[in-house]
């Protein structure tokens, strides 16, 4: 045993005679056989991004080892003692043993000095432990040899590095464990581990029963987490599997991302942080499970979930609910059953009548216990399949040029669910049941062709009353400008110039209306051309003759200004100021613009959309109702400043004075999520409609998730800031207990009515300031006189 050890061993009173040597390692990384770590010293990584050394928990009445980000002190990304925590700071001394323990934390407290943790190497001997900017602890020999790292030993967080998996040789496995809560490093209920008996994939394991599953790995991404092929430009993400050896999974961050990390939290939902530079805290860029469909086996066998249905969980195609007593009461555990047994011929023998039913955009069932072979093609996966008669079904095992590899379910097919940009799954069935499913298929085709017939001849008869009622040809509109008074033309030849012939490369967004391209003009300024479709051409120029009468007349800061049209021929273009950072939606409804989005800069767009409301409601020379605000008609420019666009079906509108002036109309447009309910059901057509739309989009910003045409983000806002509220209450008394908290959440208790709460500021540097523990001089100052104050307050 080496002599510091032995010294720390017999005499831990010397300790505190040392401290001026082991001071001198206090802003190091490298902590060597000759120093100690003990109290608040820390070791800092190079780049000072991590630090290790002791830190407080559960009320500070327990004290632990580990790493932390040195810009979120709360941000514990790895803990050493977290079965052993010290009951004080001061007894706890970190230091380098040499062969024996290699890395030890000593609890000094009494006469008997014990170790607590140690990082038990045996392969050498210890010289040094050193935090790198990664945060990973590493402790190495006098050669530089690597003897135990952290980042092989993870606790609750996956930093980019670290790998989670196994190795099939060694029976190393690399996973995380929750905390016991939120202030509690002990080792919680859930577990963040790699399934390797079938087509690799990470599942969540609460007390033995699986929680949440991401779905098998398929070349790309994970099969349930479809949101992976959107963090690309932030993330790198790496999937390694040896035969026989080691199956694996990390990620890192790309140059100029910021920080990031995977957290398993105390409630066992996975969450992907980052950093935000500007707020100075850690936005949820992802979360899984995301939803209930996302709860593991929330439909049973053969049952697959679809989170935008009212009823969530359905059965595959050729499959029935087992007990449709527990159905409908929403008990959907028992699964589903084969409506026709399978044809097979018995064992080798052939699939007989039997056929397969492709079932589009899902999260793959469970892998645990499938067949997978990487070098199979798709169609041997098919012959293989239907030549089991165990198999059940079959996909591609890599969705990477076309598709390759194979796996194949023998069994139930488990945790199947609807997802954005899903994967083909072949589920066998019976012959007669995919001819009942084939007859349907063509009664629709039938049914739409005779539609489709029945449409076109009553839009020929309805054309040709409309030209007979005019009396004369309608006159095609060219690009000499006599559409509109004091609106600009452009000539169609420096636009297409400015765009590159309408190029494809210069396309930034489309929809239903058309194409919208970046252009140049030639004296250098940007552009955005909106290029309509040629479709519904009656329809089509009414709304660009509308948008052109309604938008030139109309100047604002936040209204997208309209430089000028062009029509030539059949084509109708807008030409507009170009914005830099596209729609909103772009930003709110994807995590990694999200991420890039303070609570300052989302507050400034509302205001922005609310501004430029007002001005149409109430300030410009003719007041206007736009009827479809929504996220993807608000542009933003180059410094992030909120612009209302597409004045496609805006309508003009006498004001009276009142708000409760509103007209009837036959024609009710818009976007279903943002109309409200009295233009909606009943035609009523008045501001409050954009009021309302104003309404969702406001809840949209603030929380990042997408109305989807239904009241549930506004009766679950609602719900949520109530009982928010009721939380706050000034008295104690006043304050729900979690009881009743959850009630309420889970709509079994009536919501209370919450009085004005209490607003608390914390005021610095005051005559009467209190110093803090971290040598922060701070008083504060509640009040609620009148008014509800939001303030910014000061991060620590």
């Amino acid at each position: 045993m080496d002599q510091l050890f032995l010294t720390l061993l017999a005499t831990p009173i010397l300790l505190t005679a040392s401290a001026a040597a082991a001071a001198a390692a206090a802003a190091e990384s490298t902590l060597t056989q000759s120093s100690t770590l003990a109290g608040d010293q820390r070791l800092v990584s190079p780049g000072d991004i991590f630090r290790f050394g002791l830190f407080p928990a559960v009320n500070r009445s327990r004290w632990y080892l580990g790493i932390w980000f040195t810009v979120s002190p709360d941000a514990v990304v790895w803990v050493a003692n977290r079965d052993r925590p010290l009951s004080g700071q001061s007894s706890g001394v970190v230091a380098v043993s040499g062969a024996r323990g290699g890395l030890v934390l000593l609890d000094v407290a009494s006469n008997e000095t014990s170790i607590v943790w140690s990082s038990s190497n045996s392969s050498g001997t210890a010289a040094r432990a050193q935090l790198f900017d990664t945060g990973n602890l590493v402790l190495t020999d006098k050669d530089g040899n690597v003897l135990w790292q952290s980042f092989e030993h993870p606790t609750n967080t996956f930093l980019p590095g670290i790998r989670v998996g196994k190795d099939l040789r060694t029976g190393a496995e690399w996973s995380l464990s929750s905390w016991r809560g939120a202030d509690d490093p002990s080792p919680g209920d859930f577990r963040y581990v790699m399934d390797t008996s079938g087509s690799p994939e990470l599942h969540v394991w609460s007390r033995g029963r699986k929680t949440y599953r991401t779905g098998p790995w398929n070349g790309v991404r994970f099969s349930g987490i479809p949101e992976m092929t959107t963090f690309e430009d932030m993330f790198e993400f790496e999937f390694r599997v040896a035969t026989g050896g080691e199956v694996s999974y990390q990620f890192r961050n790309r140059d100029g991302s910021p920080m990031s990390r995977v957290l398993l939290n105390e409630s066992g939902v996975m969450q992907r942080m980052v950093w935000d530079r500007s707020a100075m805290s850690w936005s949820n860029f992802w979360s899984g499970p995301r939803d209930q469909c996302d709860n593991y086996g929330r439909c049973g066998a053969f049952g697959v979930c679809n989170v935008v249905d009212a009823t969530v969980c359905g059965c595959i195609r050729g499959f029935a609910p087992r007990s449709q007593a527990e159905w409908y009461m929403r008990n959907t555990s028992g699964g589903c059953g084969r409506r026709t047994p399978l044809q097979c011929t018995g064992s080798g023998g052939g699939g007989g009548e039997d056929g397969f039913y492709l079932l589009r955009g899902v999260k793959l069932p469970e892998t645990h216990g499938c067949a997978v072979d990487a070098a199979a093609t798709l169609e041997e996966c098919r012959r293989r399949c239907l030549s089991n008669c165990s198999c059940t079904a079959y996909a591609g095992a890599d969705i990477r040029g076309g598709g390759s590899g194979c796996i194949q379910w023998f069994g139930d097919l488990m945790d199947t669910r609807f997802v954005d940009g899903g994967q083909e799954l072949y589920v066998r069935l019976a012959k007669s049941e995919l001819d009942a499913i084939k007859n349907a298929n063509f009664a629709v085709v039938i049914a739409l062709v005779i539609t489709g017939f029945v449409l076109a001849i009553l839009s020929l008869g309805f054309l040709m009353w409309r030209k007979a009622r005019r009396g004369k040809k309608v006159r095609v509109l060219d690009e000499t400008g006599d559409f509109i008074t004091g609106c600009p033309t452009y000539p169609f030849e420096i636009i297409r110039a400015a765009t590159n012939g309408f190029s494809q490369e210069n396309e930034i967004g489309r929809g239903g209306f058309g194409i919208v391209y970046k252009g140049q003009l030639p004296n250098g300024q940007e552009i955005a051309v909106k290029k309509l479709s040629k479709e519904n051409t009656v329809q089509g120029l009414k709304e660009f003759m509308n948008e052109v009468d309604i938008i030139c007349k109309l100047q604002h800061r936040n209204l997208v200004r309209l430089l000028g049209y062009c029509i030539h021929c059949s084509e109708r273009l807008l030409v507009y100021e170009y914005m830099s950072n596209k729609s909103l939606d772009a930003f709110i409804f994807h995590e990694s613009g999200r991420a890039m989005l303070s609570w300052k800069m989302r507050m400034d767009i509302i205001l922005d959309i609310a501004s430029g409301l007002q001005y149409l409601h109430k300030d410009s020379r003719h007041t206007i109702i736009h009827r479809d605000l929504k996220a993807a008609n608000v542009l933003l420019d180059a410094d992030m400043v909120a612009k209302i666009s597409d004045f496609g079906i805006a309508r003009l509108f006498s004001h009276n004075g009142g708000n409760q002036d509103c007209t009837i109309t036959d024609r009710v447009v818009g976007t279903p999520g943002y109309m409200s309910p009295e233009y909606a059901m009943d035609g009523k057509l008045s501001f409050m409609q954009d009021v309302y739309s104003f309404g969702v989009l406001l809840l949209e910003i603030i929380s990042g998730k997408h109305n989807q045409g239904t009241s549930s983000l506004i009766a679950h806002a609602t719900t949520c800031i109530q009982v928010g509220l009721l939380c706050v209450q000034e008295s104690p008394d006043q304050r729900p207990p979690m009881a009743d908290v959850i009630h309420m959440l889970s709509r079994e208790k009536a919501l209370g009515q919450p009085r004005r709460p209490v607003v608390c500021t914390p005021m610095r540097r005051s005559p009467a300031a209190v110093v803090d523990d971290l040598g922060v001089q701070e008083t504060t100052t509640c009040g609620h006189s009148g008014r509800l104050t939001i303030t910014d307050l000061e991060a620590r």
